[in-house]
């Protein structure tokens, strides 16, 4: 087992992940930052922390030996993380490493402004004016040994792009890499020198143990981001609660194609559902309205989402997913609902927050594939 194994499974006691997706309410000096260690199982992997000390044998599944992986650091309260960070993701509990920060804009609709100041960005959809504000997101690789044990997402660890050819439909991803907020950044070190397994890791990142972190960006990096900047920018999140059940939305811009005389134009978009309760709540439905700048309004109504209906619980209280839609105009909004259900039966919607749909105006060639 590698020495900076960290468990992927999202159940569990001893899943590191959610023990500590709750624990960002508390103060950093509550937290037992010490050793990490993990145990391979049949069903995927365990970790748990322990403050300088090993578990007890009664304390993990039997048969399982945890041993220590690597040492958590304090999260950053101020500041970012810088490229080659290591760290676990506090909600879905992957090994990751940073590549680069993004600096988005956030329209939190549960903070509201009733007169936005000078030189801030407003989204006023709807009743409420909403400020967006400046909040860091990171670009990450994901250890390909964690990814089939995260059982809350929905093929959101690849990014999606446009075939560069005349098939207008066309995707093609790149595995492993997502985005991630800095709240949900829980950092840790190692003396491994290829803690993370991913085709891309010794492409862009190089070993130097005189830097902290210990990983430092290939020239190979610099150029792919230089490149694919226009596609893989992330500019804007919308968030917004409903009956304490969070959405979080962020789109992407992917390009422009032409198809049967008309220009076609399309856009990827990410979805994080979390329950903020102790309740246990099904996703059962979707409605969307999704306006076009051509002037033309289209409803879509659907079960579940991706062909899912995720339940959030207080185990397992997050689920994400992706999908795609296309507009013959450069731009437009979307906005709708999710209907959720409760154990008695009675059901609920959550406002899905309202997003836009924008166009880069400087429209590039989309990447045509990993070449640098």
């Amino acid at each position: 087992m590698s020495a900076c194994a960290v468990a992927a499974a999202a159940r569990g006691r001893y899943l590191a992940a959610a023990a500590l997706s709750r624990a960002r309410a508390a103060s950093a000096s509550s937290l037992p930052w010490g050793g990490l260690r993990t145990a391979v199982g049949a069903t995927g992997l365990w970790a748990g922390f322990a403050p300088r000390r090993f578990l007890s044998s009664r304390n993990r599944p039997e048969g399982k030996v945890l041993e220590t992986v690597g040492v958590f650091e304090l999260p950053k309260q101020n500041g970012k993380y810088e490229t080659g960070q290591l760290f676990l993701h506090s909600v879905f509990g992957y090994r990751g490493i940073v590549l680069f920060p993004w600096q988005a804009r956030l329209y939190d609709r549960d903070v509201t402004s009733p007169v936005p100041e000078k030189g801030e960005n407003s989204a006023g959809h709807g009743s409420k004016e909403v400020k967006g504000k400046t909040h860091t997101y990171y670009q990450v690789l994901i250890d390909a040994r964690d990814c089939p044990h995260i059982s809350q997402r929905s093929q959101t660890e690849a990014v999606t792009f446009l075939a560069n050819h005349d098939d207008s439909r066309a995707l093609y991803a790149i595995p492993g890499l997502d985005y991630v907020s800095h709240e949900d950044i829980l950092p840790y070190t190692s003396t491994d020198q290829v803690p993370i397994q991913h085709e891309l890791f010794e492409r862009f990142l190089l070993y130097d143990q005189t830097k902290v972190p210990a990983f430092v960006a290939r020239d190979t990096l610099c150029a792919w981001q230089e490149k694919n900047h226009p596609w893989l920018e992330l500019s804007d999140v919308h968030r917004e609660t409903t009956e304490n059940i969070r959405v979080t939305v962020i789109p992407f811009y992917m390009g422009m194609r032409e198809a049967q005389n008309s220009h076609v134009y399309w856009w990827r978009y990410c979805i994080r559902l979390e329950n903020l309760d102790n309740e246990v709540v099904q996703l059962r439905e979707r409605h969307w309205r999704i306006f076009s700048l051509s002037g033309t309004l289209e409803t879509v109504r659907g079960r579940g989402v991706v062909g899912r209906e995720p339940v959030l619980s207080k185990e397992q209280p997050a689920f994400q997913y992706s999908s795609h839609v296309s507009l013959q105009a450069s731009s437009g909004h979307m906005w709708g609902t999710f209907r959720f259900e409760r154990p008695d039966g009675s059901h609920f919607d959550v406002r899905i927050p309202p997003f836009s749909l924008e166009s880069n105006k400087d429209e590039k060639t989309p990447p045509s594939g990993l070449h640098w």
